[in-house]
């Protein structure tokens, strides 16, 4: 299944750096975009840059492209069945500076069924997380995306998953 997932936000700010600077924080001390908060937070292995090997919860990737304040494009390594890479970029557009998140993928195997009925939701809702960060993080006031019934059901499942027998 081909698999082309795009979240944009576009910001009425002073410059591009501005957003740009967001993408250059990821994984860093100050992380000012990933909602490290409420989701698995993105580790890589050395600082941003080609090559550098990570990922967040099952999701691993490494760096193939990082553009300082313009673009981080990673390639899937895992899980098996995901093929392709996912980036956020920046750029001018009328009315200030977008913001870009882009999933572009083929799966294959259990993906197929997997990616639309767990994963696909769960992404969203992460990167709709993110993007409402971002806001924060430049001074505009947004209001939080709420997370979907089924967004809400997907995270508590998985967090009962992983309690022993006497936790739950």
């Amino acid at each position: 299944m081909q698999v082309r997932n795009v979240h944009h936000r576009v910001f009425a700010v002073q410059s591009l750096d501005q957003v740009g600077e967001l993408i250059d924080s990821i994984a860093g001390g100050n992380d000012r975009l990933w909602p490290h908060e409420k989701w698995p937070a993105v580790r890589f292995d050395r600082p941003l840059g080609p090559g550098a090997r990570g990922g967040h919860g099952l999701i691993r990737y490494d760096i193939a492209e990082y553009q300082p304040a313009n673009l981080l494009r990673c390639t899937f390594t895992a899980p098996t069945g995901l093929h392709g890479y996912h980036e956020w970029a920046t750029r001018a557009v009328p009315g200030g500076y977008e913001l870009r998140h882009s999933l572009i993928a083929k799966t294959t195997g259990w993906l197929v069924l997997t990616w639309p009925l767990i994963w696909r939701p769960l992404h969203d809702a992460l990167i709709e997380d993110a993007l409402d960060k971002a806001a924060g993080q430049l001074g505009i006031p947004t209001a939080r995306t709420p997370w979907s019934w089924y967004v809400r059901t997907l995270r508590r499942a998985a967090k009962l998953s992983r309690r022993t027998p006497a936790e739950v």
